[in-house]
């Protein structure tokens, strides 16, 4: 346990991770950009595929999630029961709330409110790929906000890694339980193959890297491959961006009206999440440093596995795979919105605690 206890200490933030916000936002422009710029480079970019997957999406993918993913031990899970009731609120939000809530929203707004303003029969589409961004728990970008919440680090430890394990064998039955309730055709082949791609694989990587690494040098050999990965990671989840926008410029370009409504379920989506999580730890005498990691991990999600299982899914230039790429869009700047909201709301929710 003394590994673990070692792992468990915060990092720093640098100066880069502080201002991700404008790196994101750089990137968004960029890419949308260069996509409208350069629609031939993309072009040949997106038809570099094997069985739909994107190739070179794909390889941007693990060089942003295997890094993460080396900080995590499995072990980990060991230690739930010191937090179990944290792990139970988010849980519930991870996997009784948010998929169906999301289902619920889409089906509200895309299907029936916003329907007479959207392209005639993509709704379904678009609802499909609110479902893949709300099904995935996230799994990378809680290190950064648990991070600036000062949230407790063996928590969010212990509550990634088990939603990584049920993430293996929840994620495909929820999405296609939803997605037929929605009306959309599952092909299971396809999504399986994204949740090997994009979870067991990196995570078997990830696992046999860091046993190899603390094997032959401990605990200070992995903090130093940590710190030389760490820009690697930042640079391939920025690269992603430009081309998930690049490949999406043209639809974002010539539908900013169809980008601001799916932005609206996602919103709401993130702030009830968020809030309901942060409710009911407070309800349940969560500490604040446990509770405000709960409230981001319930409200955030794993995108970088949607954006690919949407585009495995139903292609590039899909509704779907627009709807996810609005979800990054929404995510980082919202998700800082939250962790202002917990940081501020501290002595509230620390007062009605001992109340």
């Amino acid at each position: 346990m003394a590994t673990l206890a070692s792992e468990a200490q915060r990092p720093g933030m640098s100066t880069f991770e502080r201002y991700l916000t404008l790196w994101v936002a750089l990137c968004i422009v960029a890419g949308i950009g260069l996509g409208s710029l350069m629609p031939g480079l993309f072009a040949t970019i997106a038809a570099a595929e094997l069985a739909r997957v994107n190739l070179v999406v794909a390889v941007l993918i693990w060089l942003m999630i295997v890094p993460m993913l080396l900080k995590i031990d499995l072990r980990a899970i060991g230690s739930v029961r010191q937090h179990w009731k944290g792990v139970g609120v988010t849980l519930f939000i991870n996997w009784a709330v948010k998929p169906f809530s999301m289902a619920a929203l889409g089906a509200f707004f895309i299907g029936w409110l916003f329907a007479p303003l959207l392209p005639a029969g993509e709704g379904p589409s678009y609802i499909a790929g609110l479902i893949l961004l709300a099904a995935a728990p996230c799994t990378a970008m809680v290190f950064v906000w648990s991070n600036l919440c000062d949230g407790e680090p063996t928590y969010t430890l212990s509550q990634v890694a088990l939603n990584d394990v049920l993430m293996v064998f929840l994620f495909a039955p929820l999405v296609a339980l939803l997605l037929g309730v929605a009306a959309v055709t599952v092909p299971w082949d396809t999504l399986l193959i994204s949740v090997g791609l994009y979870i067991v694989v990196p995570v078997i990587v990830a696992q046999v890297i860091r046993r190899g690494v603390l094997a032959s040098g401990g605990q200070p050999a992995l903090d130093r491959l940590l710190a030389k990965l760490g820009p690697v990671s930042l640079v391939a989840l920025l690269a992603t961006l430009v081309l998930l926008f690049g490949f999406q410029g043209e639809q974002i370009l010539a539908r900013p009206l169809v980008i601001a409504l799916l932005a609206v379920p996602i919103l709401i989506q993130v702030y009830l999440n968020a809030g309901l999580a942060y409710w009911l730890s407070r309800r349940f005498g969560v500490a604040w440093c446990v509770a405000a990691p709960a409230a981001l991990i319930g409200a955030s999600n794993f995108f970088e596995l949607a954006v690919a299982a949407a585009i495995s899914l139903f292609g590039l230039n899909s509704g779907a795979a627009l709807a996810t790429v609005v979800g990054v869009l929404v995510e980082v700047p919202v998700m800082l919105s939250v962790v202002s909201i917990v940081k501020r709301t501290r002595g509230w929710y620390e007062r009605s605690a001992a109340a």
